[in-house]
């Protein structure tokens, strides 16, 4: 059975940085399309980053250049690298695997995303 832990989260002050983590089991990060969502308190649910196989990469518009989606094959883990941190990026953050998918269709992601393996969460909460 498919599994991913998310991990890395945490309270900052704006400006800080904190990195996220995605470990999978059951599952290959390297060939697969794979995306970070983050869903705030009354908000929908919303993408933030994506990485496919192939190692292309899309970001919302509101974390350009201050976030970074990464994958290391060898440990079989995805990455969210945040820096500059504002309080409106306080949200629960998820990471999401395509089941079979190399590309990841161009933009950071939508739900529903039919088919996907999903992790629990981590809270990010960063005050100003």
């Amino acid at each position: 059975q498919v599994q991913l832990v998310e991990s890395g989260g945490g309270s900052v002050q704006a400006g800080g940085s904190l990195r996220l983590s995605c470990a999978a089991s059951e599952y290959t990060v390297k060939n697969k399309c794979m995306r970070w969502f983050r869903q705030a308190p009354g908000k929908e649910r919303e993408g933030v980053a994506a990485i496919g196989g192939d190692g292309t990469t899309y970001y919302a518009d509101s974390v350009t250049g201050r976030f970074t989606i990464s994958k290391d094959n060898a440990k079989n883990t995805l990455y969210l690298q945040m820096n500059s941190l504002k309080p409106e990026d306080t949200a629960t953050y998820y990471c999401a695997a395509a089941r079979s998918a190399y590309y990841c269709s161009p933009g950071p992601g939508s739900v529903p995303w039919p088919g996907a393996h999903w992790g629990q969460g981590t809270q990010v909460t960063v005050s100003s």
